[in-house]
């Protein structure tokens, strides 16, 4: 039985204006914000699918330090200002009525929860992205959360088909992410950010996952925007679609909306605005690269890469021991330009 519609939405996000910041904390000079003018509001129940190209921002709604940048797409900055990863002003995001960022108790409470590529990290001189591998039992790890509904944990666990005798060092990726999705879910949820979630699930442990996360949402009324390339299985599952392009909202309409107007299924749907948008940007890279290359005396000038602006950044990459501006003669912009010298 789904449950009824409160007055307040859950999620709201103002005009949105977010650009990553340099060493002092403010955005670069002259840069074009990431993401601009991104307005949505959802309600209790709602399931919004969260569409874009690679690197649509789509992340950075839902690490703002040098190697984080490129990798964060604008879905996945959108998903993590929502989930309070990224400052903003208080009033440009709201969930539940209090500020993603400043109200820490929506994330330690477990009200507001954010589940992505997240059990990685950075290890100095072996790499970017190491998956979080150690000798411990999945039994360890889930059962090792304190004041959990034990039917709750049961049933996440039947969902998910985990057995607690994994050992997290030995097991393939879907199963290390199986774990990860249970103990990101084993509290009651009002608000859930999913980034590329399923993307190392197969096709029984996706299905049934969406299945449950339905079910969250009919009959516990919580609210979920979920990013995703993958539309098998998703096409009566959203009750919302918003496609983000450029770092801008495109398009935001409940599903039903979606369907009067195109008479393609949801993945051809998509397709189609991504085809359009690809089109566009390749258009505009030819005429940027017009403008950029000069030829003067027979030599071209302008590269287009020394033409673009330089981000503010520490001046060193993160675990090794060169330079991220190495090999160019303006270091001002680094905070170590004194060591070069």
């Amino acid at each position: 039985m789904a449950v009824m519609e409160t007055s307040k939405p859950t999620v709201e996000i103002n005009n949105l204006r977010f650009t990553y910041p340099g060493i002092d904390g403010q955005p670069p000079p002259g840069s074009t914000p990431l993401v601009d003018r991104f307005s949505l509001t959802l309600n209790s129940g709602d399931r919004c699918l969260l569409v874009g190209s690679n690197g649509a921002e789509k992340t950075a709604i839902l690490k703002s330090w040098e190697g984080k940048l490129m990798a964060d797409s604008w879905k996945t900055t959108i998903l993590k200002i929502l989930g309070g990863k990224h400052m903003v002003e208080p009033h440009m995001v709201r969930v539940m009525g209090r500020s993603a960022f400043h109200d820490t108790a929506l994330t330690s409470s477990g009200d507001l929860c954010y589940l992505g590529g997240e059990w990685r990290r950075d290890v100095a001189f072996a790499g970017f992205e190491v998956p979080i591998q150690m000798d411990v039992s999945a039994e360890k790890m889930i059962f090792g959360v304190s004041g959990i509904d034990p039917h709750r944990r049961a049933e996440l666990m039947k969902v998910l088909d985990i057995d607690l005798s994994w050992r997290l060092h030995k097991v393939s990726d879907g199963q290390r992410r199986r774990v990860q999705i249970c103990m990101g879910l084993l509290k009651p949820f009002k608000v859930l950010l999913l980034d590329e979630i399923t993307v190392d699930l197969d096709v029984l442990a996706r299905a049934d996952l969406l299945k449950f996360l339905r079910k969250e949402c009919e009959e516990r009324g919580a609210t979920i925007i979920y990013a995703t390339h993958i539309f098998d299985g998703l096409e009566n599952w959203p009750s919302h679609l918003v496609y983000v392009a450029h770092g801008k909202l495109q398009l935001a309409m409940p599903m039903e909306k979606v369907r009067e107007t195109c008479n393609l299924s949801l993945m051809r749907t998509v397709e189609s605005w991504l085809r359009k948008e690809r089109d566009e940007e390749r258009k505009r890279r030819k005429e940027r690269m017009a403008m950029d290359l000069k030829v003067e005396g027979g030599q071209v000038a302008g590269d287009p890469a020394c033409a673009a602006v330089r981000a503010l950044n520490n001046g060193w990459a993160a675990g090794r021991l060169h330079s991220t501006i190495a090999g160019e003669e303006n270091f001002f912009l680094s905070s170590n330009s004194v060591l070069r010298q």
